[in-house]
């Protein structure tokens, strides 16, 4: 129940962590007799994609009562607040996926949000550097996907040509894709409170979803310190929504194995050896985009990430094991079908976790001037893989639904940069579920 209490001035609540504040503020008809903890929309999550989704939401309907509930003290606490800050251009990304689809449209929404706001981020372009001849049908099969996926100004590079846009780089081949960025998303997220605020919703942080149900026409969500309800329920909680999902919807069988990324940087002497973004051509048999190259729009550059399991969906340390979340993981018949088919490739990642040479040859195909005295430990970012029973790690976005209940169970890399599109997406199918029951 909201507690409506009858107050002329503006209310003004920060919450501060790290170098981070957000100023949350909300007008309060304030009453002290009526206690309703009632929603239009409750949205569980409190990272990007659930953030771009209430705000599209109160854009489309400003008069909707909105909550979003927010385990952490902090927004964007996890996948957001722990990636590398590139806007995707859509180059990797099968045509006519979700992925694609929405990265170029959330691209576009993204960047003017960004003018209107004020929020800094530079398009500085990046390279994908083919390092070996063997790469090189692959790499020209990216640079088609992109043209595919609608990007313009990408340019084929000879060997020599890298070294105009990357004087160290190694390689044989290359593309250059003009439209990748470098932005902070953390800002980003601050931003989009700030304006849904601004807009009526309301954000409680330090609120754990233990339960939910529907019941009545109603969804009852219980946290670990209130009860509510809702027209609707938005599950946007990343790296917990296949449990989320479960409450609702006991038939979601897949689940979320969380792989860390872990980052070096570049010493301050050395980041000069990269000039904006270096990436390695794909495996297309792998998720992940292997070890690059990244310049911070806060200055300094990272170098990474890997890929590990990690041994708990907080586990962002190598010494931290849930045990519990690591028999779920070991027991999962999906997860053991993936283990046995990139066991090789699963192997070579945790090495290079434990071994900082080993991390460091890895780095040296692309820049061999890197040396293993120029990188300081720095970072590490947790990955909500969704895998299916089959062991199909899914790529694509997955969103599942009930009548009054969307799930949001996959949103992997682009989803800082498409958010706003799949914020869009998302909001659409709240407010058409809505509609419908009104009627």
């Amino acid at each position: 129940m909201i507690i409506a209490i009858e107050l002329k001035k503006k209310q003004v609540f920060t919450y501060k962590r790290s170098r981070y504040s957000c100023n949350f503020r909300a007008d309060f008809a304030i009453n002290i007799f009526s206690i309703i903890m009632e929603f239009d929309i409750i949205i569980v999550g409190g990272g990007i994609v659930g953030l771009a989704t209430a705000l599209k939401i109160l854009e489309a309907e400003p008069t909707t009562k909105l909550l979003i509930l927010e385990k952490e003290s902090q927004l964007a606490a996890h996948q957001t607040g722990n990636n590398s800050g590139v806007i995707h251009s859509g180059l990797y990304y099968k045509p006519g996926s979700l992925k694609a689809i929405n990265c170029r449209k959330g691209y576009d929404q993204l960047l003017a949000f960004c003018d209107a706001q004020q929020i800094d981020y530079e398009l500085c372009g990046k390279i994908v550097v083919a390092t070996e001849e063997n790469q090189v049908p692959l790499m020209h099969n990216l640079y088609e996907r992109g043209l595919q996926n609608g990007l313009e100004g990408m340019k084929i590079l000879s060997a020599d040509e890298l070294k105009e846009y990357e004087p160290n780089v190694n390689g044989v081949a290359g593309i250059f894709v003009p439209q990748t960025g470098i932005i902070d998303y953390k800002e980003v997220c601050l931003k989009y409170a700030d304006v849904i605020t601004e807009k009526g919703g309301l954000i409680h942080l330090n609120e754990k979803v233990v339960d939910v149900k529907e019941h009545n026409g109603q969804c009852i969500i219980k946290s670990d310190k209130h009860e509510y309800r809702s027209k609707l329920f938005v599950n946007c909680a990343g790296l917990y929504s296949d449990k989320i999902a479960r409450m609702t919807q006991p038939e979601v069988d897949l689940k979320i194995i969380p792989f860390r990324g872990e980052y070096y940087k570049l010493s301050e002497e050395k980041s000069a050896l990269v000039k904006n973004l270096i990436y390695p051509v794909p495996d297309p048999n792998f998720p992940f985009l292997g070890v690059h190259f990244t310049r911070m729009i806060r200055g300094g550059v990272e170098a990474g990430p890997n890929a590990v399991l990690a041994f708990g969906r907080e586990s962002y340390k190598k010494h931290q094991i849930n045990m519990g979340e690591l028999l779920e993981i070991l027991s999962f018949k999906g997860f053991r079908k993936v283990a046995s088919k990139f066991w090789k490739m699963g192997m070579g990642e945790m090495y290079r976790s434990f071994s900082k040479s080993a991390f460091t040859t890895a780095l040296q195909a692309l820049l061999p001037a890197v040396k293993q005295d120029d990188l300081v430990v720095g970072g590490a970012g947790i990955r909500a893989q969704a895998c299916n029973k089959d062991g199909s790690l899914v790529d694509d976005f997955q969103i599942f639904e009930t009548d009054r209940v969307v799930n949001v169970c996959n949103a992997p890399s682009p989803a800082a940069t498409a958010s706003l599109a799949i914020g869009e997406t998302i909001a659409n199918k709240a407010l058409n579920k809505l509609k419908a029951k009104a009627l």
